[in-house]
């Protein structure tokens, strides 16, 4: 029998101060049998950081979504898709391959993943130059210690702050508050 996504509901209030976007998001995230709080919870991140974009390329009218993830490799983690169905904005966490990600930048207006494993530094060193002729392509490294720490406020309910200031994430809950600094690799 194969085992069941385990379903955690989070209540997210954004504020992005550097991009003047403010809003609440109540979000479900499946998270598949074989993924991390560690994955999830940046899945969530990953949203928070790129939520402006609701507003700044959509102008407010499009669905900002969590895709299938795990479930589904052809699909994204995170996406924006404007009312026209077009995909302006496909988001990958971990430590994907170049030709799935050469597929996503068909596909989409914009692709960013976001590695945040220990081992990120080895897979950008093999992959990177085979990714330099991805113009839609952006590649932000969370280190693994932030992700790590964002695993801790992982809850089957949350409530949680995002606070977007100076091109870091701070992340709150009751739980404790987690500050993600991503280094544009790409």
């Amino acid at each position: 029998m194969a085992l069941k996504s385990t379903i955690f509901k989070a209540n997210l209030a954004i504020a992005d101060i550097d991009h003047g976007y403010y809003a609440d998001h109540n979000l479900t995230l499946a998270r598949h049998p074989s993924e991390t709080d560690e994955r999830m919870m940046v899945r969530l991140a990953a949203m928070a950081l790129q939520a402006h974009e609701l507003q700044d390329t959509c102008r407010g009218d499009g669905q900002l979504a969590f895709g299938a993830g795990l479930s589904d490799p052809e699909d994204p983690d995170v996406s924006l898709t404007d009312f026209t169905g077009r995909k302006r904005l496909w988001i990958e966490v971990g430590q994907p391959e170049d030709k799935p990600l050469a597929k996503a930048c068909s596909k989409s207006d914009a692709v960013i993943v976001y590695p945040f494993a220990h081992s990120a530094d080895v897979w950008w060193k093999g992959i990177q130059t085979k990714l330099t002729r991805l113009d839609r392509l952006q590649v932000w490294r969370i280190p693994a210690e932030q992700a790590q720490a964002l695993a801790q406020l992982a809850e089957r309910s949350m409530q949680l702050q995002a606070t977007v200031q100076d091109g870091a994430l701070t992340l709150s809950s009751t739980g404790g508050s987690v500050v993600v600094e991503p280094l544009r690799w790409k």
